[in-house]
Parts: C-alpha cells; structure tokens; sequence
C-alpha cells in the first residue's frame, strides 16, 4: 500500500506538462466523433491534452494537424484525459503515411465541462423517468441534443421549458459502459413529486467513476504492495509445496514438520506433554494429618467436590450437637432467703427482747 502512495506522490511531484492539465481551469481538444474504430478513444469522455511528450497549449487545429502529419511513416503519441475517473493516459497510435488524418473530429473545450453531470439516485415508479427506462444509481444524464446545460440548475431549467413536451437526454450507464439517448416528457401532473419523478446528484461526489472493466484479483494475487524498511531482511520465497502436511502418527516424537514459507498450521502442531514431578516419601503430600480423618482424592467435577465439602461440615455439625456436656458436677443455685430475715444455724434460738 505504500508503494502505492508513493508512486502516486511521484506522480504529482512529477515535472511532466500532461499531469498539470487535469487542473481546474485546463483546456483541450474534446473528442467529438471517432470514426476510426481501431482506436480506443471515447467521444465526449476523452479529451486530448498532449502530443509526443508536450502539453497542448495552443487552440489552433492546423498546429495540431500539421503535427499529426509530421509524424506520417511512424507514430504518434497522445495523452488523454478522460472524464471517467478523470484519469490521464498515453496512447502511441501508428500513423503509415497512407492514413490521410487519424479519424477524430476534435474541439477546444475547457476540461470542467465534464463537471456538469446529473446523477440518478432514485426513481419513483410509474413517473416520467420510470417510463422513460432511467436507472437509479448506474444512470448519469451528460447532455442534451437541445443545447448546452451548464450548472446545477441548468437541467432545472431546460425541463421547465419542456413540461408536457418530449426532451431527449443522453445518459451514460456505468455499470454497462453504454451511451444512450432517452426520450421524456416532463409532466407536473403525473400524480408525484417533481417534473421528472427522480432524485439527481450533483457536485463533486457524483462525477463519472472510472469503468469496472479491470479484471478481478484471482486467488492468491496481491492486492497492495506491502512497504520495507531498509533494514529489513528479505523473504525468500519457500519452496515446499505441501501447502497441506499430513498427520503425524501418535509414536512420532519431535518437533513438528515446517510448512512452507512462513506459515503455521495449529492442526499439525505437537504439544509436549508434562507429567507432574515425581512425589517422594518424605514430602508433606504423603503424610497424614493426626487427629484428622483422610478424605481420598478422585477425579470429580467441581460440583461434586463442593457437595462432598458441605456434607462433611454438615456431619461434623451434627456430631458436635450429639456428643454429652463435659462439666456434670456443677452445683444447683442456693434457695432464695426467708421472709423472717437471715437463716441461722440449726439448734439456735433468737435472743428475746426485754
């Protein structure tokens, strides 16, 4: 991906005269007609800004025909602007000297002409773009045989001026690469909105993309150059072709086989197993706790290991209630004193009062 940013910046930064011509403002001969078919350029979309290596700045035809004628015997080179993607390229075209012109019929047109397009959005059925065969999304009206439609609202007014009359329109389809030229009749009483019962795009976001004729990734293909560092090592490319290695067999030890390149298949991994160290006699594992009963030790679930602990705590609750007082020698209370006054002692008579 960043070989890919970088040639582009280069591309920028680059002194050719044919990446300046893209610009806003910039001029060249828009193709209007081609009737050499051996010659892949797109009347309306293509525009010609260079010729052997330099920029056209110059409108006058004859220059650019008496170029054109110079080169009779060998070939000439074009650079082409195209509105689709607004995307710049060369063509070497061979000119034998018995090619009287190269076919094109060409005018001196500003490049942002190409801005003035209307995108379909969407179509409301049964409305006169319905029944005209607009598409939503693929469809993109471009010009009209009636004149010259500049600006957002130059479409706005060339249908004001045909409500109830038929309008043609030339429309490019994306999705199929196709020019075709619709007739319809704008209305206001239709029984929707709008004269034309769709929805337009207009501005930067809606200009013409480039076509989808470039031939898919197949399987395996990179799509974006990954970017190195100057110190990075190169990778060698394997070459093993057992992209799929087979099963180990359970008596193979080892380590597991390398796949090819730099990949690695968890299915064909090996994992030492370890076995716990081994217990000696003296260890406190192995000695019994006095005074405590030994619980023996299985392989259970953790649930059934909790209702094995609350079972012993509940044994031993019950056997602590069950088990008889140790203190048995403890003496009652003494009564309460008399109502006469202090108890005393056995035999004794009470002084008498004189």
């Amino acid at each position: 991906m960043f070989g890919a940013l970088n040639r582009f910046i280069s591309r920028l930064d680059s002194d050719s005269p044919l990446q300046t011509s893209s610009g806003h403002g910039a001029l060249g001969f828009q193709v209007l007609r081609n009737t050499n078919q051996e010659l892949p350029i797109e009347p309306w979309f293509d525009f010609v800004i260079g010729i052997n290596g330099r920029q056209i700045d110059d409108p006058d035809p004859n220059l650019f025909a008496t170029e054109v004628r110079n080169c009779a015997g060998s070939s000439v080179t074009l650079g082409l602007w195209s509105a689709k993607g607004q995307r710049i390229r060369e063509l070497q075209i061979p000119f034998p000297t018995s090619t009287p012109s190269l076919g094109l019929t060409l005018q001196w047109t500003p490049l942002s002409t190409t801005e003035d397009v209307w995108h379909i959005l969407d179509v409301q059925p049964n409305s006169p773009a319905d029944n005209a065969g607009l598409l939503p999304y693929g469809d993109y009206i471009i010009g009209t045989p009636e004149g010259l439609v500049r600006g957002e609202a130059g479409l706005g007014e060339l249908v004001e001026d045909h409500l109830s009359r038929p309008l043609r329109l030339h429309v490019y389809n994306h999705e199929y690469a196709v020019t075709r030229l619709l007739t319809i009749t704008p209305s206001r009483s239709w029984g929707g909105t709008g004269a034309l019962g769709c929805v337009l795009g207009f501005g930067a976001l809606h200009r013409i993309p480039a076509p989808l004729n470039e031939p898919p990734q197949a399987p395996g293909e990179t799509l974006f150059e990954a970017a190195r560092f100057s110190n990075e090592e190169p990778r060698h490319p394997s070459t093993s072709q057992n992209l799929f290695p087979t099963q180990p067999s359970s008596t193979q030890s080892g380590p597991p086989p390398s796949v090819g390149g730099d990949f690695l298949m968890p299915a064909a991994m090996q994992f030492e197993k370890k076995s716990p160290p081994p217990r000696t006699e003296g260890s406190p594992i192995n000695q019994p706790k006095v005074g405590r009963k030994a619980r023996a030790h299985h392989a259970i679930s953790p649930n059934l290991a909790m209702d094995e602990y609350f079972k012993e705590g509940e044994q031993k609750s019950k056997e602590q209630d069950d088990s008889p007082s140790v203190n048995t020698t403890t003496s009652a209370p003494p009564p309460p004193p008399k109502a006469g006054g202090l108890p005393t002692a056995q035999g004794s008579m009470p002084e008498s009062m004189s």
